[in-house]
């Protein structure tokens, strides 16, 4: 007695798998795209506005006071050396949580000021 029976390789699960860690990946990098540290800026008069600057560094300070140049999270051990390594021409852009403690904001602008570096703005809120 002989049963007939195909052997053969049944891929529909693997292509719904797949379909899934599809949808998954597509929506983190949605997120990781966006590449927005959460920051509350604080809020000021007398702010202007931005300037469109092509040679321009973001480096911000989030509320735990970790360092951040251009998105990409920097120790404080090395927070000179990057901030070194920039043009003295280069626009800084200083955004700092109002949450954040006030000395770290001194050291950035301190290393800022010990390299001659004052093409720098503060980043604020209008009211």
């Amino acid at each position: 007695m002989r049963l007939n029976r195909k052997d053969g390789l049944n891929i529909v699960p693997f292509i719904d798998i797949m379909l899934v860690l599809l949808a998954i990946v597509l929506s983190i990098s949605t997120f990781i795209a966006q590449g927005n540290i959460p920051i509350d800026l604080p809020s000021s008069e007398s702010a202007q506005q931005d300037r469109e600057d092509k040679t321009k560094v973001s480096l911000i300070i989030d509320k735990d006071n970790k360092f951040f140049i251009d998105d990409v999270e920097v120790n404080p051990d090395e927070l000179k050396q990057k901030l070194n390594d920039i043009d003295q021409k280069t626009l800084v852009e200083l955004k700092s949580d109002k949450n954040s403690k006030f000395d770290s904001f001194v050291k950035v602008v301190d290393i800022l000021k010990e390299k001659g570096h004052e093409n720098f703005a503060i980043s604020t809120l209008t009211e």
